[in-house]
């Protein structure tokens, strides 16, 4: 068994954390800069470049909560009181004449004058249209403050922030009808091999169709990146260094396996030959191959060919620094704890990410665990957390990471 050592020790694994430290670093050094100005409509995805601060109070007004009626707490006697005027959503009031009451409807402006709203469940309508109130009531009751979301002058979305739906609709509440954003990561994938095919074409003897294509095509464009399609790398080093140096304009090339120390290693023969090339191994199942450097300058990231491993690393590491690099500072999957579902009885050199769902409150894994099964991440709804040298029975608690914090 491999021990989890310090990086760059003979033998040893990095730990994932500190992968993810040096990758996050890496992307801090160069962040996106460049922006553009986009309307709300075509914003969903993309990364704020600037501040979003408010330049009205929100509401601008006092306003009701409740349909039902706006009154002065002084005039509450037991008397019932007049109904001076009705006031719904988007009307301007007049101030409350003393010893009546205004109906109101939800969102309308409070009058001025009133300083409470009765809802018309706690009310009575006598014969005479006077209004009883049957239930005590106090100040402010069922009022929203002027400034209650938000004042003038404060950050309400801060830089670096993720926009989805509720961010839009806070932006649109402001007035905000289009953010400055981040320009979108221009991210090359690639994969290596003569045995990889692509679909829809005759599979030759040896040959596999290449799935890892069409995954990270998908999960980056869902991160709101653009993708240059680069295709599969032949067995070639010529060929290699022509595809590499035709990627010139991206910010990062994305590659799944053939980085090793072997003799078919064209990619990490390019790297060498006119770049860097870091090969860490790490402490982590599947994916303990993992490829960080540049070719002419430009960021290189090579994850593990099987499928399962490709989807474990980019999701935990290539992700984050994806991420980092438009300028998003939580950048890290939420991890819940949960019964587990199953016994884990031999303890493990590196910490395993099982794909596994929840059923009945536990966690529960896959049949088959094989890195090459993408099948088990179908059937999945998130991923298994293991700790290294750590053994289960059923019912000990797991982490668990749902794919849909990873896969958008």
């Amino acid at each position: 068994m491999n021990p989890v050592g310090k990086p760059g020790k003979a033998g040893a694994l990095m730990a994932v954390e500190v992968a993810l430290e040096r990758l996050l670093e890496m992307a801090a050094a160069t962040p996106i800069v460049q922006r553009e100005r986009l309307p709300l409509a075509t914003a969903q995805g993309r990364v704020l470049a600037e501040d979003v601060v408010s330049t009205l109070d929100l509401p601008p007004w006092p306003n009701s909560a409740m349909d039902g009626y706006a009154l002065r707490l002084a005039d509450c006697t037991g008397e019932p009181l007049v109904v001076s005027q009705r006031i719904f959503a988007g009307q301007a009031p007049e101030p409350l004449a003393a010893g009546t009451c205004a109906r109101i409807f939800t969102g309308a402006p409070v009058p001025a004058g009133a300083d409470c709203v009765e809802m018309q469940e706690n009310t009575v309508v006598e014969d005479d249209l006077r209004i009883r109130f049957t239930e005590p009531m106090v100040s402010g009751q069922n009022i929203r403050p002027q400034g209650q979301e938000t004042t003038v002058g404060e950050t309400v979305l801060s830089c670096g922030t993720r926009l989805g739906p509720i961010e839009l609709g806070l932006a649109a509440s402001l007035g905000c009808a289009s953010l400055e954003v981040v320009r979108k990561v221009r991210v090359a994938v690639l994969s290596t091999g003569d045995e990889l095919v692509e679909p829809g074409q005759a599979l030759g003897p040896g040959q596999i169709y290449n799935s890892n294509r069409v995954l990270l095509c998908g999960w980056l464009q869902q991160l709101g990146c653009e993708v240059v399609d680069a295709g599969i790398l032949p067995d070639d080093l010529p060929a290699t260094r022509q595809r590499l140096g035709q990627l010139s304009d991206v910010d990062l090339i994305l590659s799944t396996g053939g980085v090793s120390v072997g003799e078919a290693d064209f990619l990490g023969a390019a790297l060498r030959e006119e770049g860097e090339l870091a090969l860490w191994k790490l402490a982590i199942k599947p994916g303990k191959p993992l490829t960080f450097g540049h070719f002419r300058g430009v960021p290189v990231i090579g994850l593990p060919g099987n499928p399962a491993s490709t989807l474990v690393t980019f999701a935990l590491l290539a992700r984050p620094y994806l991420l980092r690099r438009q300028g998003v500072q939580a950048v890290t999957p939420l991890k819940f704890k949960v019964p587990a579902g199953f016994d884990w009885p031999k303890a493990g050199g590196r910490r395993e990410y099982l794909r596994g769902r929840i059923e009945n409150g536990r966690a529960i894994i896959y049949r088959n665990q094989s890195s090459g099964v993408l099948r088990s991440a179908a059937w999945a709804e998130g991923l298994v957390e293991v700790l290294e040298g750590r053994t289960l029975v059923e019912g000990d608690e797991v982490g668990f990471i749902p794919l849909s914090e990873v896969l958008g």
